[in-house]
């Protein structure tokens, strides 16, 4: 749109404050309709919601099915079906789409490898088990580990630049992420964690970054990379080894009426990574980390591959208390390729640690703008309803964060620790956020803001005290994170 109202700027000499005698007649009415076009062309906040869904395309399929059993596969519990499962894929993709079908029944599998426009259709009652074992991730395929590209263990079901993709249906994906052996490689991921970030801040070429066999950087479940036009519908997804569903660099997703239920470390729910066009509804996390992450890539490789997560859309959505359950929301904290046009409403969270956590360092960075949430209901948090922070974890670096143009509306809080958090840094303090008709209940510390710059509170109300001014803040030093 804008570029078609620069061109017919240019056409009547209108461009940079220059008009001409060519066309004059008509220059009034041309003008009324490019201020028209401008304005369309311009759009903020909620109004960009419509266009994005409207763009959204979803994938469709041939009908023609692809049943696992007929390719070897059995639902008893015991026997090997990864064959099984290659060979539907395989032939659904050569016969140019479908759904390969699970039956009911408990089907044990390695890594699942979807291709472009097959649907993996988890009938009612059916169960797709994937092996503890890492030795059955391998050869290494191309990763992220969060935020730094590798070659590392295969996500449990995955996809690389492919178009046209589903898991759909009212089955279950499993992948035993509380087992032994997932604990284990937690414990010992510290080194390997470590020599990954050392490369991403050298610059070590990705093809040299080779972990996997005899390495503890433990796989996300769901991860499609480099793909178009996906759609992760109806199922319930267990115990995944670590991130549960990452799309990474992708375009066009969307997850519906899904359940999340994971509950070992680092089991965020969905963090859809440098991504474009997202669609989250009506889904249901029961997570031990964030239910929802929205992320772009983590410090230096975040920068130099500088894709940003962008239109992102998640509405009607519950992040329910787990033992030790973190954040409901978060954006962050691998955002050094920034974040922008997030959209979040109508969602429930209860018994997390914090509500709505926006989240960056000095070593991530990122620029964090146009992040909108309204009729949010926050029940019981431990600690922050809702928290901006730029020092997550303290990390040091020369890459202080940017937050702007951030809104709060409509939210209400029951009971917890801290109604809001607010904490900038010194050279580049949170910016233009806006709080209105927000209400926080039964809460036992003050809300504080450190580093902030035009912060409006309209009609906030704080254990029934009405908060309604401009807070700007002068640069202090840091404080303590939620």
């Amino acid at each position: 749109m804008r570029d078609f109202v620069d061109r017919i700027k240019n056409l009547y000499g209108i461009r940079a404050g220059r008009t001409c005698n060519r066309g004059r007649v008509s220059l009034f009415v041309v003008s009324a309709v490019l201020s028209f076009l401008s304005c369309a062309a311009d759009k903020t906040g909620w109004d960009r919601v419509p266009d994005i869904l409207r763009r959204m395309e979803a994938p469709a399929f041939p009908g023609k099915d692809f049943v696992i059993t007929r390719y070897g596969a059995r639902g008893d519990s015991a026997t090997d079906c990864t064959e099984a499962f290659r060979s539907a894929v395989d032939l659904c993709h050569a016969a140019g789409g479908g759904r390969v079908v699970v039956p009911s029944g408990t089907y044990l599998t390695g890594p699942i490898r979807l291709k472009s426009n097959v649907n993996l259709h988890l009938s009612e009652g059916a169960v797709v088990s994937f092996f503890a074992d890492p030795r059955r991730l391998l050869p290494v395929v191309l990763t992220r580990y969060e935020g730094n590209p590798c070659y590392n263990f295969s996500p449990l079901v995955l996809a690389y630049r492919q178009r046209n993709l589903a898991v759909t249906g009212k089955g279950r994906l499993v992948g035993n992420g509380n087992a032994a052996v997932w604990e284990d490689m937690n414990s010992k991921k510290k080194a390997d964690s470590d020599t990954l970030r050392a490369m991403g801040e050298r610059g070590t070429p990705v093809e040299k970054r080779i972990f996997g066999d005899g390495h503890f950087l433990r796989p996300s479940m769901i991860e499609p990379m480099e793909c178009e036009n996906i759609l992760i519908e109806g199922i319930t997804v267990e115990q995944g080894p670590m991130w549960v569903i990452h799309p990474v660099l992708c375009r066009n997703v969307a997850v519906r009426n899904v359940t999340v239920r994971s509950n070992g470390p680092n089991n965020d729910g969905c963090d859809p990574e440098s991504c474009r066009d997202v669609l989250i509804e009506n889904c249901a996390f029961f997570t031990r980390d964030d239910g929802i992450a929205v992320k772009s890539g983590r410090n230096a490789d975040g920068r130099r591959i500088g894709v940003p997560s962008e239109n992102i859309v998640i509405r009607y959505c519950r992040f329910e208390a787990v033992p030790e359950s973190r954040n409901g929301m978060a954006v962050g904290s691998e955002v050094s390729g920034g974040v922008r046009n997030v959209f979040v409403e109508r969602c429930t969270m209860n018994g997390r640690n914090q509500g709505i956590y926006i989240k960056s360092n000095r070593a991530r960075g990122g620029i964090v703008e146009q992040v909108y949430f309204r009729d949010i209901t926050i029940n019981g948090v431990r600690e922050c309803a809702l928290a901006v922070s730029m020092h997550y974890g303290r990390e040091r670096g020369d890459c202080p964060p940017v937050f702007r143009d951030i809104q709060f509306r409509d939210i209400r809080c029951d009971r917890g620790n801290r109604p809001i958090l607010v904490v900038g840094q010194m050279e580049s303090p949170v910016r233009d956020a806006l709080f209105e008709d927000c209400a926080f209940q039964n809460m036992t510390r003050p809300m504080e803001v450190e580093n902030a710059a035009n912060l409006v509170m309209k009609n906030v109300r704080i254990n029934n005290e009405q908060i309604s001014r401009v807070i700007n803040t002068p640069a202090t030093l840091p404080m303590g994170d939620p």
